[in-house]
Formats: C-alpha cells, structure tokens, sequence
C-alpha cells in the first residue's frame, strides 16, 4: 500500500481512495483495513488520502470506527457505497452517522440502482458530502441531471477505470476514479484539458485507452513499472473491474507486450 501511495505522490496524481470495489474492501478483515489505512497515512505525502469506511455487512458500528480511524491518521476524505436495499431514510442515517463520527468530507460512490433522486436527497440531508463516485446506470446520461440539482455543490466523479473520461470531462465531471497503474497518465489528460490544451488531452487519453487494451494490462502494469514485484498477489471483489473479465493466467508473451507499449508508446507520458 505505501509504495502505491508513493507512486501517486511521485507522478502528481491529486489523491488515492482506498478500499472501494476494485480493491476487494469486502474481502479484508478489520486488521488488514487498518494496516493498509495505515501504511497509505504514513507515506501520505501532497496526495489526497481518501479512505473507504463501508464494511463487511455494512456493519455501522465497524464504519463509524474506520470513520473515526480516518480522522486520527488525518485523511482527507471517507468515502462509501450506499448500503444496499437502503430507503434513502436509510441511507441518510448512515452517512449522518459516517459525518459524526469523522468530521470529514464524503464522497457517496453509487453502483446498482442508486438513483439520482438519492443522490440528491443524500447531499441536501448532509452537508458533508461533497462528491459523488458516479457508477450507477450510464453516469454520462445521469450528470447533467445530477449537476444541476446540486446547483453544483456535489463534485461528479466517475469509476469504471476512467475509460470514459474524456466524454465526462466535457460534460463537467469533477475528476475520475482510475485504477492505480497509469493514474499519471490520466492525470497529466486532465491537466491539459484544464488549460485548455484539448487535442493534447485527447491524444493522452487515446494513448490510455489503446494500453488497455491489450490483455491484463490493469493487473500487469503495476509489476511492470516496478512498484510490485513480479510475485505480487493482487485481490479484487468478486466481479469488479476487470477480473469478471479474466478467461486465462497472463502469459510471458502478454507481459511482454505490456511492457513493450510501456515503453513505446507511452513513455514520454508516465511521470512516476
């Protein structure tokens, strides 16, 4: 988990949200949260460090105590997921709660059928919240929608490895949720996009989308520039992000081709 964080601070990524579903949260006991939350805090750095306070069962009693522990090792933010099946009577209560108990910032991460009106009636019952990690439906037809309810209040971030980016960046998107192994890259699109610089943007985000393309790209490409080694056992949620997607073990070959484009194509373009 350091060495992660290290790379964020390394290639100017703005923060890190840690544990969410690609990051297998409902697989890791109390003592595994607490060492990762840990080991992210102790090498935090001019990175956002936003934790991810849902548990196992969405047990309250247990998020309310990640909540708490975000804020002695000086987080940023929490972020969760909507309980599942929550009313939004519910759903209000819990993250009253999560606001309680840790006086931070919330990002609300949607998935399934979290419906804008929740949203909205989430950021208007807790002034806390302040984002949204938007994976419900098709975020692209939802945030117009989502935006001017919240009169621009709540900040549109999407998921789903930041493969529709450039699309939600011109539709007003806040930020996105990549996962780790080329955040730089997508950093460095959101940068020229910012300034400006819009075909500069788009050929970034041409040059990320085309590496992952190619197979196991996401679970090669942190081995591949060093950050794990080779051995490295990385865990996901069942049925989250890419692994649903897994057919076969990655071969040499693929590792291979994962590298090469690493290092002709993208090059001039990672900066951890």
């Amino acid at each position: 988990m350091a060495r992660q964080m290290e790379f964020i601070n390394r290639g100017k990524v703005a923060g890190l949200a840690w544990p969410q579903n690609a990051s297998g949260w409902n697989t890791l006991s109390p003592q595994e949260w607490n060492a990762g939350a840990e080991a992210l805090a102790s090498v935090k750095g001019n990175a956002a460090l936003v934790l991810g306070v849902q548990s196992v069962g969405f047990n309250l009693a247990n998020s309310r105590e990640y909540a708490r522990t975000a804020k002695r090792l000086n987080a940023d933010g929490i972020i969760s997921l909507v309980p599942p099946n929550a009313t939004d009577a519910d759903a209000i209560s819990y993250f009253k709660a999560l606001a309680g108990a840790s006086g931070l910032p919330i990002m609300v991460q949607a998935v399934g059928d979290v419906s804008v009106d929740t949203l909205v009636a989430l950021a208007a019952a807790v002034p806390s919240i302040i984002a949204v990690k938007d994976e419900a439906g098709d975020p692209l037809e939802r945030a117009p929608d989502l935006l001017r309810r919240t009169s621009g209040r709540v900040e549109d971030f999407s998921g789903g490895g930041g493969m529709k980016f450039f699309p939600e960046m011109e539709l007003g998107f806040t930020g996105t949720c990549p996962y780790v192994g080329l955040s730089d890259v997508l950093q460095s699109c959101f940068n020229s996009f910012q300034a400006g610089r819009k075909s500069e943007a788009f050929d970034t985000f041409g040059r990320f989308l085309a590496f992952n393309s190619l197979p196991h790209a996401n679970d090669y490409v942190l081995k591949a520039r060093g950050v794990f080694a080779e051995d490295a056992i990385m865990r996901s949620s069942s049925g989250a992000g890419p692994a649903k997607r897994r057919t076969s073990p990655i071969t040499d070959a693929q590792k291979a081709a994962i590298r090469n484009a690493l290092a002709t194509y993208l090059k001039p373009y990672l900066v951890a």
